[in-house]
């Protein structure tokens, strides 16, 4: 059974700059993992709210990176964002460098 894969929206530059680095660092838009302390991602139902919710005033190229989570070599923790109630949705959070080989597409947005 194939595991559903996570995405996570990216600035082009921030991806392109991975490719050269070796791993992905950037957690959300101006946000490092350093920062953070961990990689914001979503599933494939989340992914357009969070590119209307948070990207919506970028003009700068998008992209969209879809993550197969069995290529991960940090963990992974499904939570609630902070500060979120009950009910709330969770979002798959990597803790660690994304790994360029668990990258296996990337689209272009807008």
């Amino acid at each position: 059974m194939a595991t559903e894969h996570l995405f996570h929206v990216a600035l082009a530059r921030d991806w392109q700059a991975a490719q050269e680095a070796g791993d992905y660092r950037v957690s959300s838009l101006g946000r490092t993992l350093a920062e953070e302390g961990f990689l914001h991602a979503c599933y494939a139902h989340q992914w357009p709210g969070v590119l209307a919710a948070y990207y919506a005033d970028v003009e700068e190229p998008l992209v969209l990176l879809e993550i197969d989570r069995d290529r991960l070599d940090v963990p992974l923790v499904v939570e609630a964002p902070a500060g979120s109630g009950p009910g709330s949705d969770e979002f798959p959070h990597v803790y660690g460098p994304l790994p360029l080989v668990a990258v296996v597409a990337v689209r272009p947005l807008r």
